[in-house]
């Protein structure tokens, strides 16, 4: 197998890397609440809890 004649220096190595980036989530308005959430996640409001617009599990009241 082929190996490599020298070490990649850290900085060459560093240089490659530099194009991972960390991206921002995605955030949606749900239309029945209007409350912003991360996209295809469960989220709460006021105790109950919504998914794609729906109430799903409502508070204990």
């Amino acid at each position: 197998m082929p190996n490599p004649k020298k070490k990649i220096s850290t900085t060459r190595r560093d240089k490659r890397r530099t194009h991972y980036k960390a991206v921002a989530p995605t955030l949606s308005t749900c239309s029945a609440t209007g409350e912003t959430h991360l996209r295809h996640r469960a989220y709460y409001v006021d105790g109950a809890l919504y998914y794609k617009g729906k109430m799903v599990i409502e508070a204990n009241a």
